[in-house]
């Protein structure tokens, strides 16, 4: 892998491969950046791919910090913007899920000249206090536990503690055609089971604006003209215990221009479990990418996709 400059004390690694346009991949939480390997071959052919460890995460740096100046979501995005700063890219197509998908939308904020288009999957704002009803509590247990220091002494460093916890959210958020890939686990266990390595992860969860319990019971929404302006496709699973798709009802309070689209069928891990429509979701966000216009001109059903435009109307895609 490589490695960026230090920001904030602070290195991300990378890989990055293929030519053309630029597309940034961001992974969720239990993962890192072999999160998109299935997706790589599919977008190096007509991309210039980046797909980085976010702070905290597979081999970035996992210094001891602050958590909500280093490992919130704007602590992640003024990393990633950094990074395609000290890379020169621009115009980029940013996609991420999860957690990545929470830091895609700060970076599209606070960074539209980096940002051509978003292509995300939840974490995505609009559970507003429906988060503190029975059944999410039940499934947002994990971030209570994460922010105490029992945490730390049951799970990082123990590799079998690690294996157990992460296999747990690999199987439980995961759709019901999708089967856990043990040399997966393999992999994020070796990551994860480094000393520090799964206190660092969960730091993620220890800030105001990333804990996806305090962030939405406490959400606001933004005016009409504080929207996310970036063109963006939405692609909500229905199959994900944490991120139900009736939540995806508020997303016209959030972006100005956007389309959803339902996975019927898939979980939590986009990227793995609805590789090939995450695929074609970025490519048809890239510029002069071959067979994108025809793609753009081609139907889809209207109970899957629906379109707001920047002047509000909502409309079938």
């Amino acid at each position: 892998m490589q490695y960026s400059a230090p920001i904030d004390g602070f290195r991300l690694a990378y890989e990055r491969s293929g030519s053309g346009p630029s597309v940034v991949l961001l992974h969720g939480w239990p993962g890192d950046h072999t999160d998109w390997d299935q997706l790589v071959p599919r977008l190096s052919e007509v991309a210039d791919v980046l797909a980085p460890d976010l702070r905290g995460f597979g081999q970035s740096d996992k210094h001891e910090a602050d958590p909500e100046e280093i490992y919130s979501a704007r602590g992640q995005a003024r990393a990633v913007a950094a990074l395609l700063d000290e890379l020169g890219l621009k115009d980029a197509v940013v996609a991420g899920y999860d957690v990545g998908g929470a830091v895609s939308q700060m970076l599209a904020e606070r960074r539209p000249d980096l940002v051509k288009a978003l292509v995300v999957s939840p974490h995505l704002p609009g559970a507003g206090k429906r988060v503190l009803e029975l059944e999410p509590v039940r499934e947002f247990w994990y971030t209570s536990f994460h922010q105490l220091d029992l945490a730390r002494q049951l799970i990082d460093g123990n590799r079998d503690a690690v294996r157990a916890y992460l296999r747990h959210f690999w199987s439980h958020w995961s759709g019901p055609n999708y089967i856990v890939d043990e040399k997966r686990i393999d992999h994020l266990v070796k990551v994860y089971a480094a000393p520090g390595a799964f206190v660092a992860s969960i730091n993620w969860y220890r800030t105001s604006s990333s804990n996806p319990v305090t962030a939405f019971a406490t959400e606001s929404k933004p005016s009409p003209g504080e929207r996310i302006a970036t063109p963006t496709t939405v692609l909500w699973e229905d199959q994900d215990p944490i991120f139900p798709f009736k939540w995806s009802d508020q997303l016209d309070a959030f972006f100005q221009d956007y389309t959803l689209e339902r996975l019927s069928g898939s979980g939590h891990f986009t990227p793995l479990e609805a590789t090939d429509r995450f695929a074609e979701a970025i490519k048809q966000r890239l510029p002069n990418a071959p067979g994108v216009a025809e793609r753009n001109k081609a139907s889809t059903s209207p109970a899957k996709q629906k379109r707001r435009s920047p002047t509000g109307a909502v409309s079938s895609a």
